[in-house]
């Protein structure tokens, strides 16, 4: 099966000031990774670790500094502006905040029309039922189609943004942290609503949380990013369960459960992420690490290699 996103070794820089000089900050490096068609991939780390960078880079939002990005087996990665624009009827993404999402301005009619307008050419009396079938969609009703973002709640505006993104009939559909934003009952109803939607409309989904009960729920396959890096990929049951890589242990063992009195954290991450303008040498690691192999973890970036179940880890225990 040809996947439908690969990309190899995905980079990108930015050029930033760095005293009287400049100096550049890689936010994301040498990332691997492939969607399958009809595929829930998460994407989890820490703030700053490049996953929103990635689905940008992915979706020809930012230009990739280096590295290969194909899309059902095109390569894509320098293509031209025609070409871009047409990919944008096959790639969108719903962002975290639904209410910053829509223009406060326009209709909910004139925000879900807009990509109608822009990609197809349809009557005005077709747009109306289009989009009143994306409203049924997504679970609102077309009474909904005249009023403005000021009337709705947040999952409602978040529904209305999740129809204008499946308008155009999207392969790819990236989530960068959709419920983040919305109540806990709410985001139950919507994290439902788009393993619904999924399987209803064969989508193919970048999942991107913070929220790792989220990742178990949506996704099967999950890959773990640090400083830029994919420290870990796999089953998403075989990297929660029996995680590999030390920054994985640490952030499955830094979640609260529920019950009243929590069990103190075994794994004790020491400082913060190192700034992606000056990189410790080595494994990005290393400088927190609690397994530290010995000196190999300072002088050699460990790559992503495949392990007994599977899975894959950048780390030199395996």
């Amino acid at each position: 099966m040809t996947p439908l996103v690969q990309a190899e070794g995905l980079t990108k820089q930015f050029a930033v000031k760095k005293g009287r000089g400049r100096a550049w900050l890689r936010a994301v490096d040498q990332v691997d990774l492939t969607l399958n068609p009809g595929e829930a991939v998460g994407l989890v780390g820490e703030s700053g670790s490049g996953k929103s960078t990635v689905a940008r880079l992915l979706l020809h939002l930012l230009r990739a500094s280096d590295g290969v990005i194909r899309f059902d087996g095109e390569d894509v990665t320098h293509a031209p502006a025609a070409r871009i624009a047409a990919l944008r009827r096959e790639m969108q993404i719903v962002f975290q905040d639904p209410h910053a999402s829509l223009n406060p301005r326009m209709t909910i009619f004139r925000s879900i029309a807009e990509p109608l307008v822009i990609h197809q050419r349809l009557s005005a009396a077709a747009r109306r039922d289009r989009v009143a079938e994306l409203l049924d969609t997504v679970g609102l009703s077309d009474q909904h189609m005249y009023r403005y973002p000021h009337e709705l709640s947040g999952g409602q505006k978040q529904r209305v943004c999740i129809a204008r993104a499946v308008a155009l009939n999207p392969r790819l559909l990236v989530l960068d942290e959709p419920t983040s934003a919305l109540d806990v009952s709410v985001q139950a109803q919507t994290l439902a609503f788009l393993k619904d939607l999924q399987r209803r409309l064969n989508l193919t989904y970048l999942f991107i949380s913070h929220n790792l009960a989220v990742i178990r729920y949506v996704c099967p396959r999950v890959a773990v990013m640090y400083l830029g890096r994919i420290v870990e990929e796999g089953a998403t049951a075989q990297v929660f369960d029996s995680p590999k890589h030390p920054y994985t242990q640490a952030l499955l063992d830094a979640v609260p459960l529920p019950q009243a009195e929590q069990p103190a954290s075994t794994i004790e991450l020491k400082g913060d992420i190192p700034s992606p303008v000056d990189r410790p040498p080595g494994c990005p690691f290393q400088t927190r690490c609690q397994a530290k192999v010995g000196p190999v973890c300072e002088r050699e970036t460990p790559d992503l290699r495949t392990v007994a179940d599977g899975g894959r880890v950048a780390c030199h225990m395996y």
